[in-house]
């Protein structure tokens, strides 16, 4: 857990931390619909917004652009762990998600695309849409209702050699629980080496590492407005081997570019500043010399500290019971499930959720309700359960939120 003047400090480097623009005071408890962002993402977008110059061309303003772009590609190798490959940013985590699977699926001859049955919609979406367009055969792997997980174990029994296309959630934005992608990518290797393998990053940036060299796989894909940025893009990590495949570009242009027209410069500064305040916290939690080993170092401290929120939330703090400890409260993933990640999703026997989710609202704690349609139903139906209710907490959130929230479910179990 942060001290109280780190976490000060921390919460200060944030827009709207404990007030909505619109609703006044209120605890932010949905994160996992979008992180809060940063004061410095803010100002970089204002200043970026005004300046009417494009890169490429051949005056001081377009050359700064360039340098600004570059310097943000080295910064996302820092904070991804990537020695090798190659970034770019489009429209959103979604959009990259198609085109990564667009170009691995029909840039492969014959075989199967696997996914798993935990994934968001948005892989699973693009991953069947692809292998049907492509005559593939797609292969849900089932994961484990009570847990929340898809497993390598559970990969290892459906992937076969003819794996062309594989893709891994690294968590989901439902159960909130951490998937092991270095042992499932192990496990689709062991069987089908030469498969092309994509990674589901969105809903896991902000809660922890990325640390691609160690994972062995193709494309991995995020949204920066979950990782404390702004809306409008998303950037998708590519290797070199999916770079030499074919996929859309212009004629007789540049090859195994993934950019598509002139891309918004101040994204790419906005994700700088992402990466600069991840250094900051690495060098307030470490006395690491190395940019990597602090950015290592801020992701580990953000995951205890997102622990021991979740385990006060689920436990208790104080003299305020825990929701594993009320009456007619169910966990989505199970009480004490070592991969969740900032996040506890529940329903209340007897209460829909919208109701549970409109009492908090009023309380001034922001929380959301996850229905079972095309997003979740996934997890859902096999629980029987028409909806449940997400808190979704990150490392600026605070022990006294959590009591405010716990006092909130007390009044209405009550």
């Amino acid at each position: 857990m942060f001290s109280d003047t780190l976490l000060a400090d921390i919460r200060s480097r944030f827009a709207h931390v404990d007030a909505c623009p619109f609703q006044g005071p209120r605890v932010f408890f949905e994160n996992a619909g979008g992180a809060l962002t940063l004061n410095s993402v803010v100002e970089t977008s204002t200043k970026f917004a005004a300046i009417p110059d494009n890169q490429g061309r051949d005056n001081p303003a377009a050359h700064a652009l360039m340098e600004i772009i570059a310097t943000s590609k080295a910064d996302m190798r820092d904070f991804f762990g990537a020695s090798s490959g190659q970034f770019f940013v489009g429209e959103s985590g979604t959009e990259l998600t198609f085109r990564l699977l667009r170009a691995m699926i029909l840039g492969t001859p014959g075989g199967a695309v696997f996914g798993s049955s935990v994934e968001h919609p948005a892989s699973r979406s693009a991953a069947r849409k692809w292998a049907h367009v492509a005559g593939k055969d797609y292969i849900s792997v089932p994961h484990d209702d009570a847990t929340g997980l898809v497993t390598p174990d559970a990969y290892a029994a459906h992937v076969t050699d003819d794996t062309r296309v594989a893709t891994i959630l690294h968590t989901s934005p439902v159960t909130g629980m951490g998937i092991d992608v270095a042992g499932i990518a192990s496990a689709i290797r062991a069987k089908a080496p030469d498969a092309f393998i994509f990674v589901d990053g969105i809903q896991h940036a902000s809660h922890g590492l990325i640390d691609i060299d160690s994972y062995d796989i193709d494309g991995y894909v995020i949204s920066p407005y979950k990782v404390f940025s702004r809306h409008g893009y998303g950037i998708a990590w590519v290797s070199d081997r999916a770079s030499k495949l074919r996929f859309e570009g212009l004629i007789d242009g540049p090859l195994e570019n993934w950019e598509f027209g002139t891309r918004d410069t101040g994204a790419y500064a906005t994700f700088s500043d992402v990466v600069g305040y991840l250094d900051w916290l690495g060098s307030a939690v470490s006395d690491a010399s190395d940019r990597r080993a602090r950015i290592i170092a801020a992701g580990q401290a953000i995951h205890e500290h997102e622990h021991s929120l979740t385990k006060a939330m689920l436990h208790g703090t104080g003299n305020l019971a825990g929701l594993a400890e009320l009456p007619g409260i169910h966990i989505v993933g199970g009480v004490d499930n070592p991969a969740r990640e900032g996040l506890v999703s529940f329903w209340l026997d007897g209460t829909p959720s919208e109701e549970v989710v409109a009492h908090l609202n009023a309380q001034g704690i922001r929380t959301h309700t996850r229905k079972a349609d095309h997003y979740s139903r996934n997890i859902l139906d096999p629980l029987g359960q028409p909806s449940c209710i997400r808190v979704s907490m990150c490392h600026y959130n605070s022990p006294s939120e959590v009591a405010a929230f716990l006092a909130a479910i007390k009044e209405l179990t009550s």
